[in-house]
């Protein structure tokens, strides 16, 4: 009986609906729980790397992923204080040579509905909104969640992709948010109205003391991302909020005016104030796991969080396919292969958060940091991040 349940997916976002394609790939019927009045997504860009694209390819949405996404010519760092340029990496045929795929920019909306063509063109994916899981009780075989009016869902297991406010992850974890105290603008400006002398086919970041600035095309070049972070002066509470364009103007005095022609632009913000969790060795608690940012909610630093939720969904498809669908050995197998990866983007998002906020000798010494270095040597530094793929996913370390 077991067998001719669904499995429970908790959250519509986009790691759980990448979670639905793969568990589709290995037979299963999939049941999509979302609190939300409707699938959807929110936001504005983000950046995807190679493995992003090896993912997208291993769930068989890489073509729609690929029809929506703008390919970069380069990624580059400026010091926003006087347009040094510290650091520039070609995304061009050798890069993608070297990882298979490429480096690209897309609107989260767009990732999102290529994952939804993907699962609803399957017919094996039922969605169910409005609905939000308030308790979970497992047995030996199949896992029972209820929603907040009291109906039951059962289920052959249950993959809880429910963000960064996890209720699947309180419910067997229950540890508590790091507030970092830096705050996320984001907006998308049309392209008429962004400036001439910064239409640059690439992921561009402006740093700074305690600041910096992102902005990259979105949809054929037709929009522009537009990111600024900076360390608040007030105690923050992890959420989202309306911005203001006085706020955001009052952090950034010290900037270049090249730079600062970014902030002057958005007629209106959405304003995170972030945060993320310590890794953890364990998210697999029976025949429940976690995945995507439930499992490992991480700052923007790395630019991997929906990528990470990508390889979670692929990986966790693959020790299926290896376990015979054995749920015990393929979520052992799963957990064990990600958790010192994401854990690694976790810490290491942290660390480039300091290292593009540097000020004083800081700011020099980031500045010298890679002069003169030659593609190559990035392209080997990104090697344990861009070279993921299907074939190498449950590696063991």
């Amino acid at each position: 009986m077991t067998q001719q349940l669904p499995v429970i997916v908790v959250g519509g976002g986009i790691g759980g609906l990448a979670a639905s394609l793969a568990l589709v790939r290995q037979g299963f019927q999939v049941l999509v729980l979302e609190q939300a009045a409707h699938i959807g997504e929110i936001g504005a860009g983000i950046q995807l790397g190679p493995n992003a694209f090896h993912a997208f390819d291993a769930l068989g949405v890489g073509d729609k992923a690929r029809s929506r996404a703008v390919f970069t010519d380069y990624m580059v760092m400026h010091d926003a204080i006087d347009e040094y340029q510290v650091g520039k990496i070609p995304t061009d045929e050798a890069f993608r040579k070297r990882f298979g795929n490429p480096y690209a920019v897309i609107h989260r909306v767009d990732v999102h509905l290529s994952l939804l063509e993907g699962a609803q063109e399957t017919g094996r994916v039922e969605f169910k909104t409005d609905t939000r899981i308030e308790r979970i009780e497992p047995d030996a075989n199949s896992v029972t969640v209820y929603d907040q009016n009291g109906n039951a869902y059962h289920g052959c297991a249950l993959i809880g992709a429910d963000g960064v406010k996890s209720v699947v992850r309180q419910t067997y974890v229950n540890d508590p948010p790091r507030v970092t105290g830096h705050v996320v603008y984001r907006s998308v400006i049309d392209k008429s109205e962004f400036p001439d002398d910064l239409k640059w086919n690439a992921a561009s970041i402006w740093v700074g003391p305690n600041c910096h600035l992102v902005h990259y095309p979105l949809r054929g070049g037709e929009q522009y991302n537009i990111v600024v972070t900076f360390h608040s002066r007030q105690q923050e509470e992890w959420g989202v909020t309306e911005g203001s364009k006085e706020e955001v103007e009052s952090y950034f005095q010290g900037i270049c005016p090249k730079a600062r022609q970014l902030i002057e632009l958005p007629k209106q913000w959405k304003r995170w104030a972030t945060a993320d969790r310590e890794p953890i060795p364990q998210w697999t608690f029976g025949r429940a796991t976690l995945l995507g940012d439930a499992a490992h909610p991480t700052t923007q630093y790395m630019a991997q969080g929906a990528c990470m939720a990508l390889e979670d969904a692929v990986t966790l498809g693959e020790a299926l396919r290896v376990n015979n669908n054995d749920w015990e050995k393929a979520l052992d197998l799963y957990q064990r292969s990600r958790i010192t990866r994401t854990g690694r983007i976790v810490l290491s998002g942290r660390e480039m958060g300091r290292i593009y906020h540097a000020k004083g000798v800081e700011r020099l010494i980031r500045n010298s940091l890679w002069k003169d270095r030659p593609a190559e040597q990035f392209y080997d530094a990104m090697e344990w991040l861009y070279g993921w793929n299907v074939n190498n996913c449950l590696a063991q370390d």
